[in-house]
């Protein structure tokens, strides 16, 4: 008993008094430096983490949160993590809260309101000191009842948060002008739920105004993003079947796109001599497997940046402004 005892003991978590004997200084001393507090010479930072990493120490995030008021733990909520747009986006904020010393905790929404609720509450409890947002399928007054810093990615979450977007009219000016140009006079285009609150919703206005604009009809259908690829090829399919002269389709995204070309080679048809596609976002992924794919390709890792640093900034108590156009280009492949 003794011998299970001493073991017990001797693997026992080392705390700040096992690292100040280390380091030859107060206990005092070894959490000022922990938190940064106060006037500490180098040369004691040093004695400090070098006893530190001798007895391997591991600083106990939760009761420094409860010291400082923060946990430089930053939210982020997204759709679907394996959507390549969200994939790219996830990282781009990742890095960039690593470089500046805070970490994230993801949460996939599957874009179920359910969920989103959730993991509101879930991040609420785990006291991140932010969140960042590519999902609201429920109101933005949730979010502010969580009294936190918010930043929306293509969603409006309120007046006292930040947005971050690509320049979503351009994205649809881009796609609808390239359509006309090469030929197309009946053009399908593809949105998502309308009642969403979305800055991609320019996306579709764009599309009014170029058909309008050179006289042609609009056609505009929704497919809502949550709905599985079967679901959404079989609403392209009905859209396709009631539709036939359509020759010309802007694309949601590019996911949408390949559901859009899956569904034509099942008729036999093929893009761009039967119907040319156009989508959006030009995400890495989408583009090694699709290189062929013509889109208008958003700046994701700047897009993940940006949410980063406006998050930190709001945490650490500034006012960094919305950017909502960031810019765009149009992609040139072979499917129009």
């Amino acid at each position: 008993m003794a011998r299970e005892g001493a073991r017990s003991k001797d693997s026992a978590k080392p705390g700040i008094k096992e690292v100040a004997a280390v380091a030859g200084v107060s206990p005092t001393t070894v959490s000022r430096v922990l938190n940064n507090r106060g006037y500490i010479s180098q040369e004691t930072r040093d004695k400090v983490h070098a006893a530190m990493k001798r007895i391997n120490y591991t600083p106990n995030d939760i009761a420094r949160a409860m010291l400082n008021g923060r946990l430089n733990l930053i939210g982020m909520i997204v759709p679907y993590v394996s959507s390549p747009f969200h994939a790219q986006a996830v990282q781009a904020v990742e890095r960039t809260l690593a470089e500046n010393g805070f970490k994230m905790l993801l949460c996939n929404s599957a874009n179920r309101p359910d969920l989103e609720r959730s993991y509101i509450d879930m991040l609420r409890r785990n006291m991140v000191d932010g969140v960042i947002v590519n999902s609201l399928n429920i109101g933005a007054e949730a979010y502010a009842e969580m009294g936190l810093s918010l930043v929306g990615i293509d969603c409006d979450l309120g007046e006292t948060s930040v947005q971050i977007a690509s320049d979503s009219y351009g994205i649809g000016e881009l796609a609808t002008r390239r359509l006309i140009d090469d030929g197309c006079s009946r053009i399908l285009c593809l949105r998502n739920n309308s009642r969403m609150r979305m800055p991609a919703n320019k996306r579709t206005d764009a599309y009014h105004d170029v058909v309008e604009q050179a006289g042609l009809p609009a056609l505009v259908r929704e497919v809502e993003f949550v709905k599985s690829d079967d679901e959404k090829s079989a609403v392209v399919a009905k859209i396709l079947d009631e539709n036939p002269d359509i020759d010309g389709i802007f694309a949601g995204d590019d996911t949408m796109a390949a559901i859009c070309l899956n569904v034509m080679k099942r008729r036999g048809l093929s893009a761009p001599d039967d119907i040319k596609v156009v989508g959006a976002d030009g995400a890495r992924r989408t583009m090694t497997f699709m290189p062929d794919l013509t889109t208008v390709r958003q700046d994701i890792d700047r897009i993940g940046e940006l949410a980063a640093q406006s998050i930190i900034a709001l945490v650490n108590g500034e006012k960094p402004e919305s950017n909502t156009k960031l810019p765009v280009e149009l992609i040139e492949g072979k499917t129009a």
